[in-house]
């Protein structure tokens, strides 16, 4: 089981990540979000920061549905997503080691390419 303040470690552990100022956490590589909390929209009420579920991007819709399908108990969608490379992600439903590759993979779908590669050049 990892938190909201496991999130804030790996995301800065990695390269030139910037976090944003937000109630919950939102971190950016190159101004492109990769990872942040869940800002959760009921209708007829105000919106509220999910510090337990975050945003992650995944890439394209065959990579999210993937996940969808296959770890419903970890991944969901919820309205405002349709559409879009980004998953939900039940924070409670892992471990340390799954949310770095997670974080980790996300960090790197956005990142451009000459961070990558300096990166992959430090043998990380």
């Amino acid at each position: 089981m990892v938190d909201a303040e496991d999130v804030r470690r790996v995301a800065l552990a990695l390269p030139h990540v910037m976090e944003i100022a937000s109630d919950g956490f939102d971190f950016r590589v190159a101004d492109k979000g990769f990872v942040w909390s869940y800002p959760e929209r009921v209708p007829g009420r105000p919106r509220v920061i999910r510090l337990d579920i975050a945003v992650l991007f995944v890439g394209d819709e065959a990579e999210k549905q993937a996940l969808l399908l296959g770890e419903p108990d970890v991944f969901f969608t919820a309205p405002g997503y349709d559409g879009l490379p980004l998953v939900l992600l039940r924070l409670a439903e892992i471990d340390l080691e799954r949310l770095d590759e997670l974080v980790t993979d996300a960090w790197r779908m956005r990142a451009p390419e000459t961070l990558l590669s300096e990166r992959e050049g430090a043998g990380k």
